[in-house]
């Protein structure tokens, strides 16, 4: 293994689905607040067992709402982190509301790039293996992406926990 290929442990995480593992390359360079909330929260177990909630068919797969409803978080707002870093196919960006600043644990995945996301939303990782998985994710309605039975995660790690 080439050095670039070597996993940083504590800046990896591996979500569980019921059909496999995604693998998610966290980037703390461009989103060290995000990065560390996302880890906080996942060393907590807050993500086990949370639905993918909003799933739009050749955009993305949104989850990280302990409710299910799209309408709740941790409770504790983060501060934008944007960067020019474009929303492309793989890319984990994380949701908010109307104010830039409402980040919370809500995160999405991209099925295909989304230019107009570009500098609107706090990238912090990308897949490095499972997309395929990713792309399984059961869809939501057209337009609003609300989904009935909705796939979950079924745990989130830290890598370097996990070993």
């Amino acid at each position: 293994m080439t050095e670039e290929t070597t996993p940083d442990l504590e800046n990896t995480l591996v979500i569980e689905l019921e059909t496999g593992k995604v693998t998610i390359e966290m980037l703390p360079d461009l989103a060290p607040t995000h990065v560390a909330r996302i880890k906080e929260l996942t060393r907590e177990g807050f993500y086990d067992g949370i639905v993918f909630h909003r799933v739009i068919d050749g955009f993305m797969a949104q989850t990280g709402d302990p409710t299910g409803t799209g309408t709740s978080g941790s409770g504790k707002k983060l501060r934008a982190e944007f960067t020019q870093e474009p929303f492309v196919r793989g890319v984990v960006g994380m949701a908010r509301a109307q104010n830039p600043h409402s980040g919370d644990s809500q995160f999405f995945i991209m099925f295909d790039s989304a230019p107009s996301l570009n500098g609107q939303y706090t990238v912090w990782g990308r897949v490095t293996d499972g997309m395929d998985l990713v792309d399984g994710i059961k869809k939501g309605a057209p337009g609003s992406g609300a989904v009935d039975d909705p796939d979950r995660m079924v745990s989130v790690k830290v890598l370097a926990d996990a070993e």
